[in-house]
């Protein structure tokens, strides 16, 4: 049997896509170790999590450092020392300086609130409401140094329903957040997805035209 993938994760509010992780490892659905949890935010509830699953953590100020680009480096330095082979951003809500991430390229993944390209950065929800959209989603990708525009590798929609609001809307898509991270990472785990430079994403070494669609707990073409 081949080692489980280690993975990394950054998070910046209350953790719910890591709880999803950690679950799905718990429940012997996710081949993956675990070997940091980190944030930049002290309180936030992802480290909480990490504690109560015996996870490494790591909680650095970006106050304390000179810029931007410097916070970044020492991050992914402390996170490459760990040996992961798998940045996961759940809900980290930092914009990451390019040059820093560059090397992670390919090995850094990120879950946002759109059905990407639509709604790039903030108030996903509140933008697709007001826009009259009939449907909502959220997408799985690889990080570049594009804000929020890397190949997209797999996305789950629902439908706006006439009585949505921001919140309800943000509740009701979450619960598939949950199901789309997890299975996007077990596919890489099982190194059957991958980075298709510069823009794309190959799935059993065949590059995919379009994202991949969640059915159930499981994607399709």
């Amino acid at each position: 049997m081949s080692s489980p993938l280690r993975i990394a994760v950054l998070a910046s509010g209350r953790g719910s896509n890591l709880q999803a992780l950690i679950a799905a490892r718990d429940a012997g659905t996710l081949p993956v170790e675990f070997v940091l949890v980190g944030s930049d935010k002290a309180s936030a509830g992802a480290l909480e999590l990490a504690q109560a699953a015996g996870i490494p953590r790591l909680a650095l100020n970006p106050k304390a450092y000179p810029s931007r680009r410097d916070f970044d480096l020492d991050l992914f330095a402390r996170i490459e020392a760990t040996g992961a082979e798998l940045l996961v951003l759940a809900g980290y809500m930092r914009i990451l300086d390019g040059e820093a991430l560059h090397p992670w390229v390919g090995r850094m993944i990120n879950i946002h609130p759109s059905l990407l390209p639509k709604y790039r950065g903030l108030h996903t929800h509140r933008r697709a409401l007001e826009a009259g959209d009939l449907e909502h989603g959220a997408s799985v990708h690889y990080v570049t140094a594009e804000l929020d525009g890397g190949p997209v590798i797999a996305q789950a929609r629902i439908g706006i329903e006439a009585g949505d609001h921001e919140d309800l809307l943000a509740q009701r898509l979450l619960a598939y957040e949950h199901r789309l991270l997890p299975a996007v990472v077990r596919l890489i785990a099982a190194s059957r997805l991958a980075y298709a430079a510069p823009d794309g994403v190959a799935l059993d070494g065949e590059r995919l035209s379009a994202p991949l669609e969640l059915r159930g707990d499981e994607l399709r073409r």
